[in-house]
């Protein structure tokens, strides 16, 4: 196997690992040594990889978030109005809760390590603002089109980002409950239908 291959490949298994080791354990509690055993890496393979845990905890925000992203900008390019675009959006949101099991505890981990660590904080907090202005600009977007009634976007993707938060929480501690994927899109719909414009024509 190449080279190349190969140190992809073990870059794979320790996020992989750590994700098992982060949602299981925890942060503080999922050590480099835990996570190499996981992985079967040695320590210097780890290290080779990612400078510190830290480190290695941020890659996989970035990672996640930006599968969120590549999802979001597909539905996006592929709508011909702003409703379309976010009914799409709150339809590719099952892949967040198909996740659900392994990732959805470590985003508990991710706003509890943020309360501690100022490096953490700011990486987690610039994707909620970056949601919020995205959103935002989607609103505008759709009153130029005339697609959406007059409406303040600010205040409208804060919202949006809220609910988005609030059923990633309740599929969090519910997992069973009811069908997430659904009652996202249902929610979605159920707020737009206040924010159509229905005299609009596409």
């Amino acid at each position: 196997m190449p080279i190349q291959h190969r140190a992809a490949e073990t870059r794979t298994r320790i996020l992989l690992a750590a994700e098992t080791c982060f949602g299981q354990a925890g942060y503080a509690a999922a050590s480099v040594d835990l996570i190499c055993k996981e992985a079967g890496v040695t320590k210097g393979a780890f290290y080779h990889h990612f400078p510190s845990k830290q480190a290695l905890f941020l890659t996989m925000l970035d990672q996640w978030l930006g599968q969120l992203d590549q999802a979001f900008m597909a539905a996006r390019s592929s709508s011909r109005t702003i409703p379309e675009a976010l009914n799409l959006m709150a339809a590719r949101s099952e892949m967040i809760f198909a996740d659900q099991p392994s990732r959805l505890p470590l985003l508990i981990e991710f706003w509890d390590q943020a309360t501690r660590d100022p490096v953490i904080w700011q990486a987690t907090i610039e994707p909620y603002r970056r949601y919020h202005e995205f959103f935002a600009q989607m609103l505008r977007e759709g009153m130029a089109e005339g697609s959406l009634k007059p409406l303040d976007p600010d205040l409208a993707a804060r919202i949006l980002v809220a609910m988005a938060i609030g059923l990633i929480l309740q599929g969090l501690m519910d997992p069973t409950g009811d069908d997430w994927g659904q009652v996202t899109r249902d929610g979605i719909a159920a707020l737009l239908s206040g924010m159509i414009n229905p005299d609009f024509k596409p």
